[in-house]
């Protein structure tokens, strides 16, 4: 499925193998201040090919859950410009054995540049994946961060998700939970 996804300020479409969605996403996680908060043991990509091989598997990616669109590329609606990724996708349960299976649950996140920090995208995009989540059928919608990561938890409360406490039902760590359920109609 190709979903592309529009706010007042900002397209939500699916990433590319293109040079400069590759390029973006290598200058994205190649940073420990993106990725240090960033799964159970997090590292900053290695190299170019690494990250077209990040590009490659979320170019063709589905959610796991059918009619929700997986990760997408955040950009700005008027002029392109390439500012992270926002998911929304089926969260893995921890588990002894990887691939992790999939815990049932679906889960909302978001992965900015620091160039993008502090001016509403995580909020604006999270929260468009959130309609597109109610649109599909879901009744809720769960977040992930690290215990540590207050930017990440004050977007999840933003878009108006309730902090659940600490849990390591998911990808094997302790992570801080927020949930939301879907509005009464």
């Amino acid at each position: 499925m190709t979903t592309t996804l529009q706010t007042a300020r900002l397209l939500l479409r699916p990433w590319t193998t293109s040079d400069a969605d590759v390029d973006f996403l290598f200058d994205m996680y190649a940073r420990w201040d993106v990725q240090r908060y960033i799964g159970r043991e997090p590292r900053v990509v290695a190299d170019r090919a690494e990250a077209l091989e990040r590009a490659q598997r979320w170019a063709t990616a589905e959610s796991g859950i059918p009619g929700l669109p997986g990760v997408l590329a955040v950009t700005d609606l008027a002029t392109g410009h390439r500012y992270g990724s926002v998911l929304l996708k089926s969260l893995p349960a921890s588990a002894e054995t990887e691939p992790l299976p999939p815990s049932g649950e679906t889960e909302v996140g978001w992965h900015l540049h620091p160039d993008a920090w502090g001016r509403g995208i995580a909020s604006e995009s999270a929260a468009r994946m959130l309609q597109e989540a109610w649109r599909g059928g879901l009744v809720r919608v769960l977040a992930v961060t690290h215990p540590d990561n207050r930017a990440s938890q004050a977007v999840a409360r933003r878009i108006g998700m309730r902090d659940r406490g600490l849990t390591d039902r998911f990808y094997n760590t302790t992570c801080a939970l927020f949930e939301v359920d879907r509005p009464a109609t």
